[in-house]
């Protein structure tokens, strides 16, 4: 037997044991009557690193309980016995699952705190992550000059994640993951490949040899050992944070992760304005002034272009949301002669996308626009308060195109909707406030959830008995048809003056300029894409249902739209198992996700949630009617009053849900395998 194999059955015999160690099953000292509590939360120890920052954001984001002790804080907790652990009822009491900690022994935290956090790890089975640190033989490696080992940059390094990896917490992942390397002269990640000694199992492999992630048993402890730098927000991280998270806690944990992808179309059956080149301006803006030749042709989707989104969602097994203005499309095809092959097509092929009402000519239905100046203002009523569009206004033209919807067949739901521009909701600097007679038409007409710009509003809040959707705008402007339209406009945002830009990245501090215009004829498909597709799949990887949202008219003329797609598709395929897919919602399921989260959030910070584990049973207590979160191994089971019932959907390798508890139960009750 090989080396490496000798490696992988001791690992696996240490990794059956501490499962049960952590299930409460085989702690020292313990009998059946004494078989411990785990609660169901996570001890972070921080001493200010990047990180046990990111760590941190994954549990925040997944929904899991933490406690949070800043090393540098005055006035700290100290880790000791008592903070650790006590007894309930009699029942000896582990206060934490897991441990987070800066590195295997941390500056800041003494000799009595280390030795208490062992103690403790060692009497309860309690995992605990070394959020990053160095190759030595304290963490089971060897030194990086020893045995081909190396420390130094990772940017574009192509790692593997070991059968090891796959066969325990990132059954998730498939296939190698590339470092990020996105500006070749910065320095974006480092870290240190060593050789494994005894008791390390490697998770992740540098391209070269030796590990940057991995298991360390030893002492009747686990540790997992993380030898490269990250941050919450780099890809290789997001892609392991999952494995990390199920490791630190077993596959048994309060909140569920996913990863979401959805994409609306707006404006469909409306043209769209078209760039001027040159210009530098959409005509028909109201910020687009100035003299030059007759305005371009609109661009709009053609019913050839219809066919081809149809096939296109049926090659993916993706579907797009058509966020649709019917009244425009009436008045388009009065326009032209009485007939629309478009509308035809789309009629036709109806029941192939998800519909979502814009509006029905997509007016603005904030204040009434003062054009007359630049930017354009809100107009004032005699008595100096703003002029706003009225009620029925807002409601005729929400209902008018739900109603149009339903008398050609189009499967809607009432209570979605985006409003052209998202108007009506606060438009800074113009309109401070809501239009204030925007919150009883959505609520006469049955709305419950409306869309809103993620990159002016990213969190979601109330709009009368309304809340909102936050959507991602995609980089793919809505004014554009081809590439060459798109790399012009382009450059015009993102380079200087100097370079004959409009020197808006030299004003905004959270852009940079280009160092050179792109070409126009390649700058979309070398530049753009790789960019945005690089964006996209950063939100479809890192838990955010948050749909993105896109124009009719980048289906139509160069299709511009299908080759970032098709980047983010490929590259989550590539990175993910069969068991990971990408979750396609609509918006009002992505609301639901974003409301139950923000219960959530709120009764855990309120101290209103108690979870634990005794044994293979968890029991969850939250305030009444609150759905929670559970994430769990394939196989549990929902104690119900009478029997058991299959708890949850499958994903990733575990079972998870939002639920409540069983009829006529008070608490959540659930059966591990």
């Amino acid at each position: 037997m090989t080396q490496h194999a000798c490696r992988w059955r001791r690992a696996s015999a240490v990794l059956t044991t501490a499962g049960l160690l952590a299930l409460g099953l085989g702690a020292p000292g313990a009998s059946a009557a004494t078989t411990p509590r785990i609660d169901l939360k996570v001890l972070v120890v921080d001493n200010g690193v990047g990180q046990v920052g990111a760590i941190t954001a994954e549990l925040k984001n997944t929904g899991i309980p933490y406690t949070l002790v800043d090393l540098g804080a005055p006035g700290r907790p100290t880790i000791d016995a008592a903070f650790l652990s006590d007894t309930v009822n009699g029942t000896p009491r582990a206060k934490y699952q897991g441990v987070v900690l800066p590195n295997e022994a941390p500056f800041g935290l003494g000799p009595a705190e280390q030795t208490a956090l062992e103690t403790y790890e060692r009497t309860y089975g309690i995992p605990q992550v070394d959020a990053y640190t160095w190759a030595h033989p304290g963490v089971g490696l060897d030194y990086t000059d020893q045995n081909g080992g190396w420390s130094g940059t990772l940017d574009g390094a192509l790692t593997q994640v070991t059968a090891a990896g796959t066969a325990g917490p990132f059954g998730y992942l498939d296939g190698p993951l590339t470092f990020e390397d996105n500006d070749p002269s910065v320095q974006e990640s480092y870290g240190y490949a060593a050789h494994p000694r005894d008791g390390f199992t490697s998770y992740l492999d540098a391209p070269t040899g030796g590990t940057l992630l991995g298991q360390y048993a030893h002492d009747g402890r686990r540790e997992l050992v993380v030898t490269f730098a990250y941050n919450q927000n780099q890809q290789q991280f997001k892609l392991l944070a999952r494995g990390i998270v199920e490791w630190l806690t077993q596959g048994i944990h309060l909140g569920q992760s996913r990863n979401y992808f959805s994409v609306h179309v707006d404006d469909v059956f409306a043209p769209d304005a078209r760039w001027d080149a040159e210009r530098n301006c959409t005509p028909g803006d109201i910020d687009c002034v100035g003299t030059g030749g007759e305005e371009a042709a609109p661009i709009r989707m053609t019913a050839a272009d219809a066919v081809y989104a149809a096939q296109w969602q049926q090659a993916n097994g993706f579907t797009l949301d058509m966020v649709f203005n019917a009244g425009s499309g009436e008045e388009w095809k009065t326009e032209n002669g009485g007939t629309d092959a478009l509308t035809t097509q789309l009629l036709a092929d109806k029941a192939k996308f998800r519909w979502m009402n814009h509006t029905y000519t997509h007016k603005f239905l904030g204040c009434v626009q003062n054009t007359a100046t630049v930017p354009w203002s809100c107009a004032k009523n005699a008595d100096g308060s703003t002029q706003y569009m009225s009620r029925a206004d807002i409601s005729a033209e929400i209902a008018n195109n739900y109603n149009w919807a339903q008398s050609h067949g189009l499967s809607t739901d009432r209570t979605e909707l985006v409003t052209g521009e998202h108007s009506g909701l606060k438009t800074l600097p113009q309109q401070p406030a809501d239009n204030p007679n925007l919150a009883g038409a959505l609520s006469a007409n049955g709305v419950k959830w409306t869309g809103s710009d993620n990159s002016r509003e990213p969190a979601q809040r109330a709009v009368g008995s309304a809340l909102t959707v936050p959507r991602y705008p995609m980089n793919v402007y809505y004014n554009t048809g081809t590439p060459q339209e798109m790399a012009d406009e382009y450059n015009w945002i993102y380079t200087s003056r100097a370079d004959g830009g409009s020197g808006i990245c030299e004003n905004n501090a959270t852009s940079t300029c280009l160092p050179a215009p792109l070409d126009t004829d390649t700058g979309y498909a070398s530049y753009i894409v790789p960019r945005e597709a690089r964006t996209a799949l950063g939100h479809a990887i890192g838990n955010d249902p948050r749909p993105h949202y896109v124009h009719q008219s980048n289906l139509a003329e160069g299709r511009i739209l299908y080759p970032v797609l098709d980047q983010v598709l490929a590259g989550y395929k590539a990175l993910h198992a069969d068991n990971t897919p990408l979750v396609n919602p609509r918006q009002s399921a992505i609301g639901t996700e974003l409301q139950r989260r923000t219960a959530w959030a709120a009764a855990v910070a309120n101290g209103k949630v108690t979870a634990y584990r005794v044994g293979t049973k968890v029991t969850v207590t939250a305030p009444s009617g609150t759905q929670i979160p559970v994430t769990a191994p394939e196989g549990t089971k929902q104690q119900l009053l009478l029997g058991t019932a299959t708890f949850g959907t499958s994903y990733a390798g575990k079972r998870s849900a939002w639920t409540t508890p069983a009829a006529l139960q008070s608490a959540l009750t659930l059966n591990l395998p």
